[in-house]
């Protein structure tokens, strides 16, 4: 199916001739129209902007003077602002006219590099929830495995438009799992980069912009454009090779985490497939040691307490008419903070230090890692109207214990699908590989080396149904 076809071979075949990008893009609108009405994946559709966009592509190819990733269809999260097009951030609370007035980072990037991005894919409010359950959409996104369980969030229509073949390329945005958690549901590779690897606006501690694709050859490729300058965001890094290097596995150190610190206790058909990945890698000669949680039950409500208040000022101050369009749960999550006091808050914001302290700690024992295994989530995908596996906005974190900490810590840390549970619909289950800060190229490398080592994979969810 072209649709399905990988970056890399797209750029293979549109340099030989055997594909255009206008044939691939036609596929591609085809595939996302056959599967749209059951997965919900898509708020907005320029079918005539790709093709057009399409054709100047095929015209550069045969000129012989074609961008790095000149053609290939993207999805861009709705939350990536595109001047003109609609910024309402999954809220119904958002003015129906809200548009973009600026053009993020990665979006800029993607362009320059020729990709087409095509469609914005659905997000739940504010980006806030592990589904895709929002008040804007009349639907939540559901995953292409099991129509009737979440593909994960808040990259919610991204990881399903990747699942179900609509190109190869989706742009994501990650604060404490956004990216990774779909990814881990839906069989992906998401990519949440080390902080400041990808330039993006409006930056904040924790938010990271990243690829989720099909396979990790595909994050590489989309990270390499990804990962240029932009003076827009304070906090990026010095511009860096982040193409994946060999690796040799014989003697790396790999730490395996199956106990977060807090958080629900990983459910044994997870903890299984992990055990296997973390063995399977030592029999390609790493060395691995399980380590215990570093991330306590403080830093974690902490946290939740500061990103309470933090969309407490943001919802309060929207006039009464819209504030009651915010969905009820986040609604229901953020009231708590209207009795904080300022002690309460700060102590939450002194937890992302703690964590971050914690985390890096953890790497760097008295017998140093090169990296570090877990789940991505204790759990498989749960169903679609929940907005997190507990759905109680009083624990609405207990997820997140093993994806929380690397947004704090700043390092890069990738799903990649480890195996699937058992039963007449077996669902994918995500291992989580954290790297040393900056150490994107490794990442990605030993990411890869993972594709080489797992047994084979089941047929992506292509068809309906």
């Amino acid at each position: 199916m072209i649709a399905g076809l990988s970056a890399a071979e797209l750029l293979s075949a549109y340099r030989t001739g055997e594909l255009s990008p206008v044939e691939v893009m036609r596929a591609v609108l085809a595939q996302a129209e056959a599967r749209e009405a059951e997965l919900h994946a898509l708020c907005a559709v320029d079918a005539e902007g790709a093709l057009a966009a399409a054709r100047a592509s095929e015209a550069r190819w045969r000129a012989g003077q074609p961008l790095a990733l000149d053609g290939v269809p993207v999805t861009l999260k709705e939350n990536i602002a595109v001047p003109g097009a609609p910024y309402r951030l999954g809220t119904a609370a958002t003015p129906e006219t809200a548009v973009a007035g600026f053009e993020a980072p990665p979006a800029a990037r993607l362009r320059e590099a020729g990709a087409i991005a095509w469609a914005r894919t659905t997000m739940p409010d504010y980006g806030m929830l592990s589904s895709g359950l929002s008040s804007l959409y009349p639907e939540p996104a559901r995953n292409p495995w099991d129509t009737r369980l979440t593909p994960g969030g808040s990259s919610a229509g991204a990881a399903a438009a990747a699942a179900a073949g609509y190109g190869p390329l989706h742009l994501g945005t990650d604060i404490g799992g956004s990216i990774r958690l779909p990814a881990g549901w839906c069989g992906l590779v998401g990519l949440k980069p080390s902080h400041g690897r990808v330039p993006i606006k409006p930056a904040y501690a924790g938010r990271v912009a990243g690829p989720l694709t099909r396979n990790v050859a595909d994050a590489a490729l989309m990270l390499a454009a990804l990962a240029q300058p932009d003076a827009r965001d304070a906090t990026q890094l010095p511009p860096a090779d982040v193409t994946p290097r060999p690796l040799a596995l014989r003697g790396l150190r790999l730490g395996l985490m199956l106990d977060a610190g807090w958080g629900e206790a990983v459910q044994p058909e997870v903890a299984a497939a992990i055990t296997a990945a973390a063995r399977a890698f030592e029999r390609a000669g790493a060395v691995v040691e399980p380590i215990a949680g570093f991330t306590t039950r403080e830093m974690a409500d902490g946290i939740d307490r500061f990103w309470r208040m933090r969309s407490w000022l943001d919802i309060s101050a929207l006039p009464p008419a819209q504030r009651a369009r915010v969905l009820p749960y986040i609604l229901d999550w953020v009231a708590p903070a209207a009795g904080y006091d300022g002690a309460t808050v700060f102590h939450g914001y002194s937890q992302m230090q703690a964590l971050r302290e914690a985390a890096n700690a953890a790497m760097d024992g008295p017998r140093p890692l090169d990296f570090l295994l877990s789940p991505v989530s204790p759990m498989p995908a749960y169903p679609a109207h929940q907005a997190s596996p507990l759905h109680d906005p009083a624990r609405p974190f207990e997820h997140i214990a093993f994806t929380l900490p690397f947004n704090m810590s700043e390092q890069p840390a990738l799903a990649v699908n480890a195996g699937y549970t058992a039963g007449r619909q077996p669902l994918p289950i995500g291992l989580q590989i954290i790297g040393r800060r900056f150490d994107d190229a490794g990442l990605l490398a030993l990411g890869a080396a993972w594709e080489q080592l797992r047994p084979a994979q089941r047929p992506w969810p292509f068809e309906p149904g």
